[in-house]
């Protein structure tokens, strides 16, 4: 296999399992609210996931070329599979993955969502970005994806990760890999 091919199933796979947390998170805050009130909610809150998405793809790609911050990014992976495992592998998040909002304002509702976004959207790109190394179709690939997964199909995808484990295991497995990869990649600059 080439390394392409391989970087390819690797985001195909990250996004898998990271893009349904957004949309989960999207679906539970409009879901408070009446049907129109409720298509405004999810149109703004994915419109605003998708601009976070897609400045947090810039800014990781640059910063993932620099000696040093590769190990960090690595790490930062670590924890993310390690809290993946805990949340989507021994389902231990259902019940504190309750959301606090009230019933109030449209701008509220929209703020909820861009918050959770800025937390959920940053292990996407990390994600996305060490997996795809240099390749920077493969990460522009990869972004689209995820948006996509997180537009459509997210609720599908979280419901077939409960059903069938295993795909939460090849996410996690993918997961593991890149952050393998990021960090040895820069122990052996400064080896």
């Amino acid at each position: 296999m080439t390394e392409q091919v391989i970087i390819f199933f690797q985001i195909v796979f990250i996004d898998l399992v990271l893009a349904g947390d957004n949309a989960i998170v999207i679906g539970m805050v409009a879901s408070q609210f009446d049907h129109d009130l409720r298509k405004k909610i999810i149109f703004w809150g994915i419109g605003a996931a998708i601009v976070l998405r897609i400045l947090f793809t810039l800014i990781t790609a640059y910063l993932l070329q620099i000696n040093g911050l590769k190990i960090i990014g690595g790490l930062l992976l670590l924890y993310i599979a390690y809290k993946l495992y805990k949340d989507v592998i021994k389902n231990e998040s259902a019940e504190k993955q309750k959301i606090k909002t009230d019933n109030s304002t449209f701008f509220k509702a929209v703020m909820t969502i861009i918050i959770a976004d800025i937390s959920m959207s940053l292990d996407n790109v990390l994600g996305v970005a060490g997996a795809a190394k240099q390749h920077y179709v493969l990460l522009v690939f990869g972004l689209i994806l995820s948006i996509l997964l997180m537009a459509t199909v997210a609720n599908i995808i979280s419901k077939w990760i409960k059903k069938y484990k295993w795909i939460g295991w090849l996410g996690l497995l993918a997961i593991l890999a890149v952050a393998i990869e990021l960090i040895y990649s820069d122990i052996n600059v400064f080896l």
